[in-house]
């Protein structure tokens, strides 16, 4: 138990009102006219939001001096990975990133983090129908994401094409087995360079 004298007078004024309350919204025990509890709820200065806020400082203030502020990860240290653009949803990217969290989110950041994996995700894929119907279905998510009115992060992801990204498939494809075709030779021919007692 605390001996903080602002903490012991905001709650003297809580139950103090709640008694007002509860004997009735126009007079208090005494007959005096309560204000009406909504106004002195909404009204920024109002008693009630300044003993809230007393209240709210005054616990902030003990946790600084019990030292629960002390030693926090990256105290001190400027936020890792802001760059020099602006990126109103850092800090989302960054919780999803360091708690390692798939599938949740707004669906506008999903996509996001989907365009810019595009690539591997397309390359992954073995044949040029599953290509297309991937393509396919990424576009349709983009497009009703872009209807959807639920707030959050505008989409700005963009659609893509689908022939387009089939040729690109198609050419990384090509190059990888290109490089492939390259190493196995190359193996090959050291093999060959090697005395026949020593070849496995």
């Amino acid at each position: 138990m605390t001996d903080d004298p602002r903490l012991h007078a905001a709650r003297y004024r809580v139950d103090r009102l709640q008694r007002e309350w509860d004997g009735g919204p126009d007079a208090d025990a005494a007959g005096e006219p309560v204000p009406d509890a909504e106004h002195q709820r909404s009204s920024p200065g109002s008693s009630m939001a300044t003993d809230r806020a007393a209240y709210v400082e005054t616990a902030i203030q003990q946790a600084i001096r019990r030292g629960e502020f002390d030693d926090l990860p990256g105290a001190g240290k400027p936020i890792e990975g802001l760059g020099t653009q602006h990126d109103p949803d850092w800090w989302i990217r960054r919780k999803i990133q360091t708690e390692k969290l798939t599938g949740l989110g707004p669906s506008s950041l999903m996509l996001r983090t989907e365009h810019t994996e595009f690539d591997d995700r397309v390359d992954a894929l073995a044949r040029e129908p599953d290509v297309r119907e991937y393509v396919e279905d990424f576009n349709r998510r983009v497009i009703e994401a872009r209807r959807q009115l639920q707030g959050g992060p505008p989409v700005v992801t963009p659609l893509r094409d689908v022939e387009a990204e089939v040729v690109a498939w198609r050419e990384r494809r090509a190059g990888r087995a290109a490089a492939a075709s390259i190493v196995d030779d190359a193996a090959a021919a050291t093999r060959a360079r090697r005395p026949w007692w020593r070849r496995r």
